[in-house]
């Protein structure tokens, strides 16, 4: 009798300890708002005539389809791009009214459960002219000398501080007409208008500029860059070459100035250079070389780490720019890792990939599209013990997260309704495209009462201020899953807590 109590409780304790079968998913294929990624809104306003961003505006980007002057698509959208020109500013500080504006924008985006894609420049204007330039935009382009705009980044500082949980990522913007880099009239003309190429001044110039951008934000967001190789000089001097080394996984999230720089593309697919995109821009002692392939590769393997969007400029690099087979539009996304696009320009490019019919997956995929495929636990777990929780997922996006967030595991007692959470220690950011397996060993806390509890994987937004809404939480491709009160995604497993 005594060997039969002990065969049975043995038998009793290994069934209690056994996985429950791997529950099977089924994937989601509608198009659905998700936190930092996809089609983004315009929103531009002028310091002189300033226009605030209307509140039941935003709300209605991520509830009802969108659709943008002339554009044969809608998209639903949770980023907006903000651009504020400082046009009455060239020559003296920024305005309190203007700051307080500016606040103001940023309580209105986070009451709307969006974030902002935020640009500054000085004008968005250009002018033709007898000038040697092949574009024939002639100086003076009318952006503001150094001086300003250091006082103007000093003075914003606190609010880029204060608002960073809106802020999806920062376009380096201020120098050049649209914040463009370019075209300016104080940090080295690289056009025929004026020597050509870059100077070392000017590389240097733009380097102490970027450098004092970086110091304004924290290191818990990027800055995204115009072209690869104002990365590639700030990174290695004005003298690097081309072919310069891209960020790798080692150094990637690390909160360094590599970590944080991004990309902006203004002009996607728009040329074979994407109209000066991938250019050598030179250096004092260097001419201006061939450099489309060696930046092509540069951006294909850094941005792998980093955020990466912009929009499409012109539609007369057709069939480059079209759908697949024909086209290579989301073969680029992909390579290039995409997370979002302007859903107002350049329309006629739009309108094809809509016609073509890819828009739908492009809608689906920019950034990141994780669909649940299996998960498993145990049936019965023990307060203070160990015990593990098996993932199956894919990324089906062009691009993994480019800001942090918690991964967690919710338990939701059956009876009561309390909820617990338990911390992952997954790094978001590196669930790259494709297959990700989660194999973790959480400890189960000593002060979760016993009873039967519901699971759920919870992606909440990094920042406290935003934890707890559900607008900000990640929302997984699978049909059944989402709890929109929560920004919850129910596992469908429930287990006993000993």
């Amino acid at each position: 009798m005594k060997f039969l109590f002990i065969f049975l409780s043995f038998a009793l304790l290994l069934f209690s300890c056994t996985p429950t079968p791997h529950v099977q998913y089924q994937e989601d294929h509608t198009d659905f708002v998700n936190p930092e990624r996809g089609f983004y809104i315009p929103m531009g306003t002028k310091a002189s005539r300033f226009v605030p961003l209307d509140s039941g505006r935003l709300v209605q980007l991520r509830t009802r389809p969108q659709t943008m002057s002339k554009a044969r698509y809608s998209v639903l959208s949770s980023l907006i791009y903000r651009g504020y020109e400082l046009d009455t500013f060239k020559d003296k500080p920024l305005s309190q009214e203007f700051l307080d504006q500016l606040q103001n924008d940023f309580d209105i985006v986070r009451k709307a459960g969006i974030k902002m894609i935020l640009r500054f420049a000085y004008t968005n204007a250009s002018h033709s002219g007898d000038c040697p330039d092949e574009n024939k935009i002639c100086p003076p382009y009318g952006d503001a000398p150094e001086q300003i705009i250091y006082k103007h980044v000093e003075q914003l500082k606190p609010l880029l501080q204060k608002n960073t949980d809106v802020i999806a990522v920062l376009q380096e913007g201020f120098i050049g007409i649209w914040g463009e880099n370019y075209y300016t009239d104080y940090f080295g003309d690289a056009s025929q208008n004026g020597v050509g190429k870059m100077t070392d001044s000017g590389w240097v110039m733009r380097n102490q500029f970027l450098k004092l951008l970086l110091d304004a934000l924290p290191q818990t967001r990027m800055i995204q860059v115009r072209t690869p190789q104002i990365k590639q000089k700030y990174l290695f001097g004005p003298h690097a070459d081309s072919s310069s080394t891209p960020l790798n996984l080692r150094e990637a999230y690390a909160g360094t100035d590599a970590a944080r720089l991004g990309f902006h593309n203004d002009c996607y697919l728009s040329s074979p250079d994407d109209y000066g995109t991938y250019y050598d821009y030179g250096s004092s002692t260097q001419p201006r070389q061939p450099a489309l392939e060696a930046l092509r590769n540069y951006i294909s393997a850094d941005t792998k780490y980093t955020a990466v969007g912009g929009e499409t400029c012109d539609d007369t690099f057709s069939p480059q720019n079209d759908c697949e087979p024909v086209g290579r539009v989301e073969t680029e996304m992909r390579m290039m890792h995409y997370s979002f696009l302007n859903a107002a320009y350049n329309n006629d490019v739009n309108n094809d990939w809509d016609s073509l019919g890819c828009m739908k997956s492009i809608k689906e995929k920019l950034g990141y599209r994780f669909v649940l495929e299996k998960a498993a636990v145990a049936k019965t777990i023990h307060r203070g013990k160990e015990f593990t929780l098996n993932i199956d997922l894919r990324n089906d996006g062009y691009a993994s997260p480019y800001n942090a967030k918690p991964v967690q595991l919710i338990l939701k007692n059956e009876s009561s309704e309390a909820i617990f959470s338990i911390g992952l220690p997954d790094t978001i950011q590196k669930w790259f495209s494709g297959k990700i397996h989660l194999d973790e060993k959480l400890q189960l806390p000593d002060n979760v009462p016993p009873g039967n509890y519901y699971l759920f994987l919870n992606l909440p937004d990094g920042y406290a201020s935003l934890v707890n809404n559900p607008a900000y939480s990640i929302r997984l491709a699978n049909t059944d899953m989402w709890q929109s009160a929560s920004g919850y995604n129910d596992l469908r497993l429930r287990v006993s807590v000993r």
